[in-house]
């Protein structure tokens, strides 16, 4: 069969998707999925071959591009060799994954505990925080997202939370310091004064770790002012609180850096990943500690496990993606078509009457729409639609560009929508994608032809 060709429509796999699996958050009767055959690089195609540009990286992970052959060969030669081992048993792909990581990891994180995913390694991070310090309460923002198992999704701020609610215990939130589009960012010293007195009302000496996203991804690609996550670092040191940083969707060069944490020097105590760690070729998260909470479990049982942890496939595509952004130099092509990105997202703003903020570092950008400039309304409420924002989906998805218009095509809310494409995009496939991005917001959002 060649690579263009699959056995099934894709009228008939959307069929038997919709029939036979769940879709996630999602209600079933709305889902409308996209059939996907084959992909390479930054695009993908239905089988009866429509391409689209993937400006989202599928879920923010298809960092290197889609269907490279040094990571596929990596795959099929671990399987060949050594398809799984179990997590008591020493691989040379776990052995060299943990000494490649600790190389490019911040400060002196050079001990990891590998998972499934981004939601298991925050799940075994907060562990590990309450096992070392004694502790049991977790400070989470409020405009976060740190997955979908149980203490991870009790971790996250937004309204994927509010079904599973209670949720584990100790978990407290905090607000950020971006308090949306209408009242934008708050001074980092009074954000910073907010979390503090937080933390004194709810007890320093309980509170195990604060967890954040270092730059939030779904909740608005939210960028830390200058002095924020240093000023978070200092107050946690202050009360001895471990700071994790979850760089699930911003790690591996999404903003030009390995991790988010380089643009601001800071070393969190334990630092989650997963995604572009693999290019998500093939599961695997995991959780990055320093030094001296790796050395408490020399002498004191880590109470946690998992059947695929350190899985050799996993292990293997992760040292194999890893050489392919450092090969193919990802991270120079992050940092330079991030500049080419943050000018398009400006030139969005001058144009549109619709567009009432855009954000961006590196290949992580969003654009926020407003139904009025002056006063800012946003386009969709509050875990809420509106028909304008449903449109924008629909057009994207007509003119082969697919992205999150907040969350994803077919469960259309909020005012948002991202542009997050693989990091081996070129400046004329960006451009390409832009001029897409520019003709749905005329047609679509902007205020004069909505009225």
């Amino acid at each position: 069969m060649s690579p263009t060709a699959t056995a099934m429509t894709g009228e008939q796999m959307v069929d038997l998707c919709r029939r036979h699996t769940l879709y996630e958050w999602s209600a079933q009767s709305a889902v409308d999925p996209i059939p996907m055959a084959h992909a390479k690089g930054i695009y993908f195609y239905t089988p009866e071959g429509k391409r689209f540009i993937d400006f989202n990286s599928q879920l923010m992970c298809v960092n290197i591009g889609h269907g490279d052959e040094r990571v596929i060969r990596a795959i099929q030669e671990q399987a060949a060799t050594l398809a799984y081992a179990n997590p008591f048993m020493a691989t040379e792909p776990r052995a060299l994954l943990g000494a490649k990581l600790a190389e490019i990891t911040p400060g002196d994180i050079d001990t990891f505990f590998f998972t499934n995913g981004g939601a298991e390694a925050n799940e075994n991070a907060i562990r590990i925080a309450r096992l070392v310090t004694g502790r049991h309460k977790i400070i989470a923002r409020y405009r976060s997202y740190h997955g979908g198992t149980a203490g991870s999704l009790t971790l996250t701020g937004d309204p994927r939370r509010w079904a599973s609610e209670p949720g584990i215990p100790g978990v407290v939130h905090v607000l950020d310091p971006y308090h949306g589009v209408q009242r934008g960012w708050e001074p980092v010293d009074s954000a910073l004064d907010r979390l503090d007195e937080t933390i004194e009302l709810e007890g320093p000496k309980t509170i195990a770790a604060f967890i954040l996203e270092t730059v939030s991804g779904t909740n608005g690609i939210l960028v830390p002012p200058d002095g924020y996550l240093e000023g978070v670092r200092a107050l946690c040191d202050r009360h001895g609180i471990l700071l994790i940083c979850d760089e699930v969707m911003a790690g591996f060069g999404r903003t030009g850096r390995w991790f988010a944490v380089d643009h601001w020097g800071v070393v969190p105590d334990l630092l989650t990943m997963a995604k572009g760690l693999t290019s998500a070729y093939v599961q695997l998260g995991a959780v990055g500690m320093r030094r001296r909470l790796a050395a408490h479990f020399q002498s004191n049982v880590y109470y946690g496990g998992l059947t695929y942890n350190s899985h050799p496939l996993g292990c293997a595509a992760a040292l194999a993606t890893i050489r392919v952004y450092e090969e193919d130099r990802l991270l120079d092509n992050a940092q330079r078509m991030g500049r080419v990105m943050s000018d398009l997202l400006k030139g969005l703003a001058d144009r549109h009457p619709s567009v009432g903020a855009v954000r961006s570092i590196g290949l992580f950008g969003i654009v926020e729409l407003v139904k009025n400039l002056e006063t800012r309304e946003p386009m969709a409420p509050f875990n809420g639609t509106s028909p304008e924002m449903k449109a924008l989906g629909a057009f994207f998805r007509e003119h082969g560009l697919y992205t999150f218009v907040r969350w994803n095509t077919t469960f259309v809310r909020w005012n948002t929508f991202f542009t997050n494409p693989p990091l081996c995009i070129t400046e004329a496939q960006l451009r390409e994608a832009f001029d897409i991005i520019d003709r749905g917001l005329a047609q679509c959002a902007d205020p004069a032809v909505a009225a």
